[in-house]
């Protein structure tokens, strides 16, 4: 297979704080999702299915978890002649470079990397979102239109632009897209409600160029910054329109509706029609044995994956390996992380808990009420919940708490740490 002409450059250092206790020991785009794989799969698996097989990974926050699960690259088959991927964290060098200041920041300082790839053009992503596309029809739109810029647009509800990057495109190339001619940053002002979905595909002159006047004028962020700097000097930026899925997942909330979404009978995300891939090295998920339900357990509408046990009762759910449901347990539109153990006759109800948590028998965590208007109870990773805990919903449990931490009865909101 010849070299790809694309060079990716993936964002992946970043913590959420909005995540709360699931990126206090790694960065957002290594969080588990989807039962055994990881954020930045989705990511890896469309520059596979896209055939651009030459890939960097820009890693700051926490990264071990990330380099791990990354490995060789094999999972995604990014091994041998001409691919390759690499996580590049920050460095020290003769100029005291230092940790990225941003997301330009970031690109800029890996410059010597890109220029020695000599790419015919540069795609920046973001690590940590939920889609499928192929970049090789935004790629051919990016050529067509011999852009200096072409960035990935998708629809957004019109209360929700105050949160996102907009852009206004002139439509002239219809469900396609268009010229880029206005842009708000995080405004509720916006008078559009298409949302950067944080893909660049630049020139790499175009880049070079723009990166080093960012260094000048001391800007970090392509969409704060750069983006609004390029329009008023005129150059040539398109807007790609993508219709698919795209999970944001920046709060709890949405993260937890983004598992759901794999559930029902026609889920919105197909992990098997996306040919999605991860390291199943990582945490030895390929060496656990089959899924046991045992007499009397039940699993309705859930994922449950190899080495779990389920003596009890799991609907909605989306189960990580070595998952342990014991006898008289029902656990309810939660997403368990590997290696929970959900002690007998608890209740957990839309419950996102993280690796290796111990549920001491008859606990209850979550909502008792409806699960579709309550706030997602979420347990940090390393914990022992002691028997008969009552944790309302919403609350929130930092990871590895000591025992003298506990009490019975953790209100509903309430932050345990």
């Amino acid at each position: 297979m010849p070299r790809s002409s694309t060079l990716a450059m993936i964002l992946a250092g970043g913590r959420v704080d909005e995540l709360n206790v699931l990126t206090h020991h790694r960065p957002k785009s290594a969080v588990p999702f989807g039962g055994f794989g990881r954020i930045i799969d989705f990511s890896l698996s469309n520059l596979m299915n896209s055939e651009i097989w030459q890939v960097s990974i820009l890693s700051q926050y926490r990264s071990f978890s990330l380099i791990n699960h990354i490995g060789t690259g094999a999972a995604w088959n990014m091994i041998g002649r001409d691919r390759q991927v690499l996580v590049m964290p920050p460095y020290q060098g003769a100029n005291n470079e230092g940790w990225y200041r941003g997301p330009a920041d970031a690109i800029y300082k890996n410059l010597d990397y890109v220029q020695y790839n000599d790419p015919e053009e540069v795609l920046i992503l973001s690590g940590d979102h939920i889609y499928n596309m192929d970049y090789q029809q935004l790629l051919n739109y990016h050529r067509e239109k011999d852009a200096d810029i072409t960035m990935a647009f998708t629809r957004v509800p019109k209360d929700a632009v105050g949160r996102f990057g907009i852009g206004m495109l002139d439509d002239a190339d219809g469900e396609t897209g268009g010229r880029l001619t206005k842009f708000w940053e995080k405004s509720a002002e916006a008078e559009s409600n298409w949302a950067s979905m944080s893909i660049f595909c630049f020139k790499p002159e175009i880049l070079y160029e723009v990166l080093q006047k960012a260094q000048d004028q001391d800007w970090h962020h392509f969409g704060r910054e750069i983006i609004p700097a390029l329009l008023q000097s005129n150059r040539k930026i398109y807007g790609y329109k993508f219709n698919g899925y795209w999970g944001y997942t920046r709060t709890i909330n949405e993260y937890w509706q983004s598992n759901m979404d794999m559930l029902g009978d026609n889920p919105p995300i197909d992990l098997e029609k996306w040919v999605f891939r991860t390291n199943l090295n990582h945490r030895r998920i390929r060496d656990n044995g089959p899924t046991l339900i045992a007499e009397g357990g039940i699993a309705t509408n859930t994922m449950i994956y190899n080495g779990s046990e389920v003596y009890g009762t799991v609907r909605n759910s989306i189960i990580f390996p070595g998952v342990q449901i014991k006898k008289g347990a029902v656990v309810e539109n939660s997403v368990l992380f590997f290696g929970n153990i959900i002690g007998e006759n608890c209740h957990l109800n839309k419950v996102v808990s993280d690796v290796n948590n111990r549920f001491g028998r008859n606990c209850t965590v979550g909502t008792t009420g409806d699960y579709k208007t309550a706030e997602v109870t979420v347990v940090g990773w390393n914990n022992v919940i002691p028997l008969e805990t009552v944790i309302g919903a919403g609350a929130t449990i930092n990871p590895q708490l000591a025992a003298n931490r506990w009490h019975k009865d953790v209100a509903a909101g309430e932050v345990l740490e």
